[in-house]
């Protein structure tokens, strides 16, 4: 089984890369997923948040606030590194548990798809590792188009490693700075990549 890292900051194209992986047959962990799961209510992770950052981040309903939460962590990069101390180890774990799974059933490449791979986890623990690009002007506009203010969209952007700073530590770079059909063309070279890896 090929265990593959699939990463690219926020607004990058990186989930438009997971989906054409999955459709090319790649079993995928989404660490998106895993976090909405580590965080339900009664879980020990939300109530761990609740401790640290006070019951506003809780809904009447009893969900995660999670843009009351983002408000709060992204503001302030103490409360940002503790966020990530108190979520990222349950979806490590949950994330170990699934890649065991896919081993058992013999799969052949395991895409994982992680924004913060550089950030919280050690990028060697994988067969592979490959970031998705995208000019930081074009990832403003995307993170605008979904809601965010220009503050909100500035905050999140610097929260992430620069991808400068990646490209040199991945195997593979997706450029996304056309249209979709060149990222698919783009994707679709690093998958043969990906495949002759595999079959190695």
């Amino acid at each position: 089984m090929l265990n593959v890292a699939l990463t690219g900051n926020i607004a990058s194209g990186k989930s438009a890369v997971v989906d054409l992986f999955a459709r090319w047959g790649a079993t995928i962990i989404d660490s998106d997923v895993l976090v909405a799961e580590v965080q339900q209510p009664g879980t020990a992770t939300l109530q761990a948040l609740a401790n640290e950052f006070s019951s506003s981040i809780i809904s009447p309903d009893g969900t995660l606030d999670r843009a009351e939460l983002r408000r709060i962590a992204f503001s302030d990069s103490e409360a940002r590194a503790k966020l990530n101390e108190i979520v990222h180890p349950a979806v490590k774990t949950r994330r170990e548990a699934l890649l065991a799974e896919a081993q058992s059933r013999g799969d052949r490449i395991v895409v994982s798809d992680i924004p913060l791979l550089f950030e919280v986890l050690d990028p060697t623990t994988f067969d592979m590792v490959v970031l998705v690009e995208s000019p930081n002007p074009v990832r403003h506009m995307r993170l605008l188009n979904r809601g965010l203010t220009g503050e909100e969209a500035d905050l999140l952007m610097a929260s992430q490693m620069p991808s400068e700073e990646k490209r040199a530590m991945v195997d593979i770079v997706i450029e996304n700075t056309g249209t979709f059909e060149d990222l698919e063309q783009a994707a679709k070279k690093a998958w043969a990549v990906i495949s002759s890896r595999a079959d190695g």
